[in-house]
Formats: C-alpha cells, sequence, structure tokens
C-alpha cells in the first residue's frame, strides 16, 4: 500500500507524459497525412522533418533562461494548452502558409517542453526512483509509437482529418489537467524573476559555460551521446526512401517494420520496467548504444525484408535501454538550478548540426549512392560509439553512475 502512495505522483505524471506521447504520434500521422494531399508534394513532406530544429535554432538561445525562473510544472501545462489550441485550429488555415505558421507555434511550443518536462521530472522523483521511472517512461513512449499512429490511421479512416485532429487536441488538454493535480514543487517568487533581456540571456549562457568546463566528464557524455544520436536522426530521414528503392520493400511491408520495431521498443520497455534494479547505468548506456549501432549497421548492409526486420528489432529493443539509461545520468547529473538552460543549449547546438546533416545527407545522396551514404553513417556511428563506450566504462568514473543520493 505505502508503494502505490509512493508511485501516486509518478503514476500520474506518467499517464500525462503518456498521453501527450500518444498525442504526438496522431498528430505526426494526421499532419504528414494532411499535407501530402493539400500540395501532393514530397518535398512540402520532407519540410516538416527541417521545422523542429530550425525552430530549435531560434529558440534553444532562450528557452532555457526562461524555465530555470518559472515553474516547470506550468510551463509543461502551458505548452499542452497551446499544442491543445493550435492543433484545433488546423483545420480552419486557408491555405499551407498559415498551416506550416501553426506548425512553427506548435514546435516552438514543443521546444518549451522537454527542458521543462525534464526539470520537472528530476524534481519530482527522488535519485533511486529515477531509473525505474524513466524505463516506465520508456514503457509508455514505446506503447504510444504503436497505439499512436494506429489510432490516428483509424480516426482518419473512420472520420475527416478535422475530427482527428480535434481528437488529438483534447489529448493535450487531458495531459494539461492530470498536470493541473500535481503538487508544485518549486517556491517561485514573481519579484525575483528577472527579466528576458539580451544581457540576461548573455548571463545564462555564462553560467552555462561554467557548468561545462567544471563538470566536463558530464558534457562530454551527455553531448558525445546527442552527437552519436544525430547519426541515427541522419539515416532515419532517408528510412523511406533507402527501404523503397534500394531495399524494394512495398509500403505495406514499410509499416509492418515500424511495426515491428515498436514491438520490440514495447518488449524491451517491458523488461526493464521489471527487472531496471538488476541493470546498472553504465552497462544499460554501454550495451544499449552498441546493439543499437549494431542493428542500423544490419540495417544499412541489408538486402532483404528479413534482414532489416533482424537489424530493426536488434536497435528498436536496445535502444530503450540506451536513453533510459542516458536519461537517469543526466538527472542525478545536472543541478535542476540550471537544468533548463543547460539541456537548452545542448539541444540548440544539437538542432544546428542536425540541420547541417540533413542538408549534407540531400546532397551526398545526388552525388553517392543512398546506399553508400547509409552505410558511412552507420560505420562512423559504430566508430564513435566504441570511442563513447570507452568513456563511459572508465574505471574511475564509477560515481558519476551512482543511483542514490550522493
Amino acid at each position: 500500500m505505502s508503494k502505490l502512495k509512493e508511485w501516486k505522483d509518478p503514476g500520474i505524471l506518467l499517464s500525462s507524459i503518456a498521453i501527450s506521447n500518444i498525442g504526438d504520434f496522431i498528430y505526426l500521422i494526421a499532419i504528414n497525412i494532411i499535407v501530402f494531399q493539400l500540395t501532393g508534394s514530397a518535398a512540402a513532406v520532407a519540410g516538416l522533418w527541417i521545422i523542429s530544429p530550425l525552430t530549435n535554432i531560434v529558440t534553444k538561445f532562450w528557452t532555457g533562461s526562461f524555465i530555470d525562473y518559472r515553474s516547470k510544472r506550468k510551463v509543461m501545462m502551458s505548452t499542452y494548452v497551446i499544442r491543445a489550441l493550435f492543433i484545433s485550429l488546423i483545420p480552419f488555415a486557408p491555405n499551407m502558409i498559415m498551416i506550416y505558421g501553426i506548425l512553427i507555434v506548435l514546435s516552438v511550443s514543443n521546444s518549451f517542453f522537454h527542458p521543462a518536462s525534464t526539470t520537472y521530472v528530476t524534481i519530482m522523483i527522488p535519485i533511486e526512483k529515477r531509473k525505474r521511472f524513466n524505463s516506465i517512461r520508456a514503457f509508455a513512449s514505446s506503447g504510444a509509437f504503436i497505439i499512436g499512429p494506429a489510432i490516428g490511421g483509424t480516426l482518419l479512416y473512420l472520420y475527416s482529418y478535422e475530427i482527428t485532429l480535434w481528437i488529438n487536441a483534447a489529448l493535450f488538454v487531458a495531459a494539461a489537467l492530470l498536470l493541473r493535480v500535481l503538487p508544485e514543487k518549486e517556491s517561485i517568487d514573481k519579484k525575483n524573476i528577472p527579466a528576458l533581456t539580451i544581457s540576461q540571456i548573455r548571463s545564462d549562457f555564462t553560467v552555462v559555460k561554467d557548468f561545462v568546463i567544471a563538470n566536463r566528464y558530464v558534457s562530454v557524455i551527455y553531448f558525445g551521446f546527442t552527437l552519436i544520436m544525430i547519426f541515427s536522426f541522419a539515416m532515419d530521414t532517408q528510412e523511406v526512401v533507402f527501404t523503397q528503392r534500394i531495399i524494394g520493400l512495398t509500403e505495406i511491408d514499410y509499416s509492418l517494420l515500424v511495426s515491428i520495431t515498436g514491438i520490440g521498443s514495447l518488449f524491451s520497455a517491458i523488461l526493464l520496467t521489471i527487472f531496471s534494479s538488476k541493470f546498472s547505468l553504465r552497462y544499460m548506456i554501454s550495451i544499449g548504444l552498441l546493439m543499437t549501432t549494431t542493428g542500423y549497421i544490419i540495417y544499412a548492409f541489408s538486402w532483404s525484408f528479413l534482414s532489416i526486420v533482424i537489424g530493426f528489432l536488434i536497435l528498436g529493443f536496445f535502444n530503450v535501454f540506451l536513453n533510459a539509461g542516458i536519461m537517469t545520468f543526466y538527472q542525478n547529473n545536472v543541478p535542476v538550478e540550471v537544468m533548463g538552460r543547460v539541456t537548452s543549449i545542448y539541444q540548440l547546438i544539437q538542432s544546428i548540426v542536425q540541420v547541417l546533416f540533413i542538408l549534407g545527407i540531400g546532397l551526398l545522396g545526388d552525388i553517392l549512392s543512398l546506399r553508400v551514404v547509409i552505410a558511412t553513417l552507420a560505420i562512423l556511428m559504430l566508430i564513435t560509439s566504441v570511442i563513447y563506450i570507452w568513456f563511459v566504462l572508465k574505471d574511475n568514473k564509477k560515481t558519476f553512475y551512482l543511483e542514490e543520493s550522493h
């Protein structure tokens, strides 16, 4: 009974995040189909990939400064409400310019959510519960990965895209209402909130720089992870083209492939949720990264549906271990006072590199074969992963991976 009481608030927080994850996937399916139906242009759909990193480049300079001085719970609630409002407005947009304008607002709202939620989870969840919480969160995300597109596809089949989007908006309202019942864990003095000026943003950049210098190992591990994940992001942007044009899969094959990957992730998340105490953080990160990269290597050199399924099952399964491990490491080693700013600056750098990678992959795809490009990315990911794992497993760095208050 006491266990249930201990997990009441974390359970509500997980439910809110899980509902919003399902909403994200319904939105993703719906908006891709809507944009393609309205324009008939693959380029217009591809443009959806670049909105988020471009928006991050513009907003991440100051989102951390905004978040760290305000209630993280209220910031999360606000992002949910804004997303609900603007998603519900998409059916009334008269043209593609207005739709892209709404998508930019949604992307800006989303850029506030991640740093705020990471910090609020860290405040809410004691250090000894974080690994299990992040494991359950990975389970919720994997479930949403399967359920979200299925719900989105079913709603679009049964109803109009307008009704689908309004149901989608209602999910974000429900997520906000769940957060409303959670306790306010911060004491915010509104009189002491600094004005969001250029000098304040510059000052906050200095705070982040000082943190990075004082915590070089933590910075290397987390930033190294984000850079390695850019290799996977670059491969993911070409996934549909690679599987259909190079391997020769049909659209049905590809849909089945995505579902199988989701099932692998879901099974992994269930396993990790039950046995999270048996896995050390260092081995979750190391084995998770090595096997995720192995999955991408198999994918890059695949020749058939079966070989791609094997690669995707491996990367789907072990990616859960990697993400839960790295998130717990980050929460345990970055003070909540600066977490919003540190997270935002890391994501700013990540977004800049992502945009360069997307443009670079597009150019290389015209010069070289897509097979060569994907294989090169997978090999580079493997080399950098091996170097990264060496840093994680260094014997004198064990204290950074402790899972109790220290």
